[in-house]
Parts: C-alpha cells; sequence; structure tokens
C-alpha cells in the first residue's frame, strides 16, 4: 500500500544529495568584523533604511547583529510564516529580507509592487536545492490523484506547482484539514517534517525524500547524554529533525512555537534542537534560564552544519548595507510562476489554526 511509512518514501537519490554537496562547497568562509566596524555598519544602513523607505525582515537564524538591527529599525525577526505576513502588510516600499532565497521570493510573490532585496542571492537551502523544479513537477504528474502540499522551503517553481505551502508552525493543522475531506496528500520536500505530520495526522502521504542539512545532524544518543549531565532540562525540537530525536522532546514545534514553548515550560534549562541562531530571540524571552544547544552528529571538519545553517551564515551587516546602498541583489519572479504560486501561499497566509 502507497500510504505505509515504511514506504512512501521516494528512494534516496544520490544526485540531489551531490547537489547539496555542491552548493555546499560554495558556501564562503564567514569573516569576522570589530566593534567599531559594526557600529558603523548599523549606522549606515540605519540611514539607508529611511532614505530608500525600507525595511529588513530577518529569519530567527540570523546573526544576531542584523536580528537586533531589525528589531530596532521597525524590522522583524520571525519564522518564515510570520516574515511572509510582515511584509505583506508593511507599508515600506523596500523589504530587505535576510535569511535564504526562497524567503525573498516568497515576499516579491506576496508583494509583486515591491521591490525586495537580500543581501546575497546565493544563501539557499538544502531543501529548496534537493527539490529540483522539473523533477518534481514530473513526479506530481506521475500522481495525479493527490494534493500537492509543499513546504515553504522551496522554490517559486515548486510553490507554483502546489495547491498547497505550508511551513511547520501551519503544517499539522492543513494536512489534518486536508485528510478530514478525503484527500490523499503528496508531501515535499522534507522526509522527516513529512513523517511527523503523517504520524500525527494519520494522513495517507506520499513523500519527497528531502532533509536540512541542520537538523538531520541532531542525534538523539548525544541528546540523552546531554540530558545525564541535565536531567531537569526539557528538550525541544524542530519536527524536521530525525524521528528518534523528536521522539525524547518535550515539545516539538517551529522556531516560533519553540521559543513560546521555553517561556512556558517551568524547566530553567532547555536542550534545544534546532538553529543555533535561535538563541537570540529565545535567550530575550527567557533571560533567566540556560540555552544549550543539542549536540549533532559530527563536529569540526566532519560537520556540516553543527547547528548553524552555513546559507544563513552568509548574511552579514556589510552585504545587508551594500545590497540597500547599491539596490543590488533584488529578487524577480518570473510572472506567471508568481501568479500561480500565488493562489498557494494565499492558502497558507488565510488559513486559520
Amino acid at each position: 500500500m502507497e500510504n505505509q511509512q515504511q514506504n512512501n518514501t521516494v528512494a534516496d537519490n544520490p544526485d540531489h544529495q551531490k547537489l547539496v554537496e555542491q552548493y555546499l562547497d560554495l558556501v564562503p568562509t564567514e569573516t569576522s568584523i570589530d566593534a567599531a566596524d559594526a557600529v558603523a555598519l548599523q549606522d549606515e544602513i540605519r540611514s539607508l533604511l529611511i532614505e530608500k523607505n525600507a525595511v529588513i525582515i530577518a529569519h530567527y537564524y540570523t546573526d544576531p547583529l542584523i536580528q537586533a538591527l531589525a528589531e530596532e529599525t521597525g524590522g522583524v525577526v520571525s519564522d518564515s510564516l510570520d516574515m511572509a505576513r510582515f511584509g505583506n502588510s508593511h507599508a515600506a516600499d523596500t523589504l530587505v529580507v535576510a535569511g535564504v532565497k526562497f524567503m525573498g521570493e516568497t515576499a516579491k510573490i506576496l508583494t509583486p509592487n515591491k521591490r525586495v532585496l537580500m543581501p546575497t542571492l546565493e544563501a539557499t537551502c538544502s531543501l529548496d536545492v534537493g527539490c529540483p523544479a522539473d523533477e518534481f513537477a514530473r513526479f506530481c504528474d506521475q500522481h495525479p490523484d493527490r494534493t500537492v502540499v509543499v513546504y515553504a522551503n522551496t522554490s517559486a517553481a515548486v510553490k507554483a506547482r502546489a495547491d498547497w505551502v505550508v511551513t511547520s508552525s501551519i503544517a499539522l493543522q492543513v494536512v489534518d484539514h486536508l485528510d478530514a475531506l478525503g484527500e490523499k496528500i503528496l508531501w515535499a520536500p522534507d522526509k522527516y517534517l513529512g513523517g511527523y505530520v503523517q504520524k500525527n495526522t494519520g494522513a495517507d502521504m506520499l513523500m519527497w525524500d528531502g532533509s536540512c542539512i541542520v537538523h538531520e545532524e541532531f542525534k538523539a544518543k548525544g541528546i540523552l547524554d546531554l540530558k545525564k549531565v541535565y536531567p531537569e532540562a526539557a528538550v525541544l525540537v524542530h519536527p524536521e529533525s530525525p524521528e528518534s530525536v523528536v521522539d525524547i522532546a518535550d515539545m516539538v514545534g517551529s522556531t516560533s512555537q519553540l521559543i513560546a514553548a521555553a517561556q512556558k515550560l517551568p524547566h530553567r534549562q532547555m536542550i534545544v534542537a534546532t538553529d543555533q541562531g535561535i538563541f537570540y530571540k529565545m535567550q530575550q524571552a527567557v533571560p533567566d534560564k540556560q540555552l544549550l544547544i543539542a549536540p549533532t552528529g559530527g563536529s569540526g571538519a566532519n560537520c556540516r552544519s553543527c547547528a548553524n545553517c552555513p546559507w544563513m551564515g552568509m548574511n552579514s551587516l556589510q552585504n545587508l548595507r551594500d545590497c540597500l546602498k547599491q539596490g543590488s541583489n533584488e529578487i524577480e519572479v518570473n510572472a506567471d510562476i508568481g501568479a500561480q504560486a500565488f493562489t498557494s501561499l494565499e492558502r497558507m497566509m488565510n488559513f486559520k489554526v
């Protein structure tokens, strides 16, 4: 049966894995700046934001210096769903999206009349790279009886092929809603999030075989070993993590949901299995609690992410300043693709949890 969980994932595609590795090889080494240079850049960016009537929309996983500047200047720091909503409703003429490329594309699709800039166009996502639009379209064509639900971490072209777009904060509810209507689901691209959704909804789901290079490196054994050192700690897990990690969590949820859980749970220590960039906002929310990053499977040269997305790390104060000053790295989306993707994104935006 197609809907049995052990048989419902597309076989591993080594070509997709090689493609992700090729993109990783292109990530430049991060460079640090001293405090005086950072202050000067922040001052310049503040002036440029006013001059250009622009606002910064930053993801939780970006540099804390960018997150702080976004908040201070009237922008937002959030997950991909709220980033999309904020840009859609803000009065600024220019949206500066600090994150990875699919976030900039989403902003442009939802607000085609606004200029959308990014600090870099090279920052991508293993989920996006590992789900090429042409291959995905052929996969969908092979299963015309299924409702296509794709994660927000995909290209505009993949979103255009979908019936629904979801983020991790509403994936469970959307699939549960569709399942109640008797619909069978074709899910892409994250197999771990898809597995989590299927396990909790019982929906008939056929899944693409993709994964996040950050979250797939978290290991249950490492977390359990850390729990021996901090036995009273709560374990907070993003659902892009492997099932064995999700199974030992005290709370599973999106980045915003994990921050909310840190506030609500009585524990004084939190073991957090998501990108370490979230610590900036999470520590703001719980200044009196100790945050511990969950161990990953590798370290040093053997670690592909070490709990920090290398592509998110490509966003810096320098290239944020440059894109504002020069009007560079503007996001453009084909009008036809944008119109098709808008339909699936609008369903996400209008869905009431």
